[in-house]
């Protein structure tokens, strides 16, 4: 696992409007042509594509695609709680990033030393990982693991609101139309190499992709527009310092049954939200929340109770550092350093404990 060393910490970076609209056009359209950004924010499409430059360059913005977490036809996901002996979490931690069905781990102060996001093909591979990852890393006392059966938001949905109506509806209106996908489509071995490679580079052009799959271009168009369509996504992030939300918490909530559906949606509404998973577990809601200071963390808390008064937040941890988001290593700034690709590698003749003994960590630099 290598580290890109920086002169200057996240924090001492600042960025200017022109950088800010720059990311927030790629949220919105994350492989949008320079030329379309250019002109929708009255720059050169060729400072545009400077300015991400710059950007990815010092590991402070990048785009990256995963499963689309809402297809549970191709994806299972799970928030993973992990007890750690004393003093060793950050070790753990490290550890469990080297596995592509880990797609983020977080250092937590609270009831758990570790948050951990997952992804398998199926509950026979969560059960599994849970054995042969969890289980057998050392350092690791005990995990509690809930399976997530909605996700009603997630973070390639947020947005840093740099953009006006009028220039936010123009990249809006370019989307290119859904492609007609198979309904009973499945994954296959150039599925996996597009995941993989977006998920380095969610940006690379089409010819390069093409290059390194071994296929025609005309295949390629077709086959990223299908995945696409409906079992990929693809997203801008920001490092969060540079966001306005520098601090992140973990909330472990539940409501009665009936309302869980309206309940999600409300939070998903909510500013703050980056991601809110309805759960099978003594908590049928996590709730991951980006907060502007300490003191947020309970008044957050304050106001989710006036709003919503069938909640019930069950317990909380503050998240102390990201160590990984959506197979990105991070830094202690929230500086990308390195990427973990994501990938489903369990199908392909091997099992999960052998793809995260084997699973290749990358520099970007």
């Amino acid at each position: 696992m290598q580290e890109r060393t920086a002169a200057a910490g996240v924090g001492d970076v600042e960025l200017d409007e022109l950088d800010r609209a720059v990311v927030h056009a790629l949220q919105i359209r994350p492989r949008a042509p320079w030329k379309l950004v250019g002109e929708v924010l009255g720059v050169n499409p060729v400072t545009a594509a400077r300015r991400w430059h710059r950007l990815t360059e010092a590991g402070l913005a990048w785009v990256t695609a995963y499963p689309r977490l809402t297809n549970s036809r191709i994806v299972v996901t799970a928030v993973v709680e992990v007890d750690t002996e004393p003093g060793v979490a950050d070790d753990v931690a490290r550890a469990l990033a080297a596995s592509p069905e880990v797609s983020n781990i977080k250092l937590t102060a609270g009831g758990r030393d570790l948050v951990a996001s997952v992804q398998t093909r199926t509950l026979d591979e969560l059960a599994g990982l849970t054995t042969h990852l969890f289980q057998r890393t050392p350092g690791i006392r005990a995990t509690r693991t809930h399976v997530s059966t909605g996700l009603p938001t997630e973070g390639s949905r947020w947005r840093l609101r740099s953009l006006d109506a009028a220039q936010a509806a123009r990249i809006e209106a370019a989307l290119p139309e859904p492609a007609a996908v198979a309904a009973e489509a499945g994954w296959d071995s150039l599925d996996d190499r597009l995941l993989e490679l977006l998920s380095t580079d969610g940006r690379m052009s089409l010819r390069d992709l093409a290059a390194a799959t071994g296929t025609s271009l005309t295949t390629l168009r077709r086959r990223l527009q299908s995945l696409l369509a409906s079992r990929l996504v693809l997203r801008c992030d920001l490092a969060r310092p540079l966001s306005g939300w520098p601090l992140s918490a973990v909330y472990f909530a539940s409501v009665p049954g009936q309302y869980v559906e309206e309940t999600s949606r409300a939070l998903a509404a909510v500013r703050e939200v980056r991601s809110c998973s309805i759960t099978a577990g003594p908590h049928n809601l996590v709730v991951d929340v980006w907060l502007r200071a300490l003191h947020d963390v309970h008044a957050f808390e304050a106001h989710l109770s006036r709003q919503l008064p069938r909640l019930t937040v069950d317990d909380r941890s503050v998240v102390l550092r990201t160590v990984k988001h959506m197979g990105r290593l991070l830094d202690r700034d929230g500086r990308c350093t390195g990427v973990v690709p994501l990938s489903h590698p369990v199908g392909h003749g091997t099992t999960p404990s052998e793809t995260w003994a084997q699973s290749p960590v990358q520099p970007l630099w």
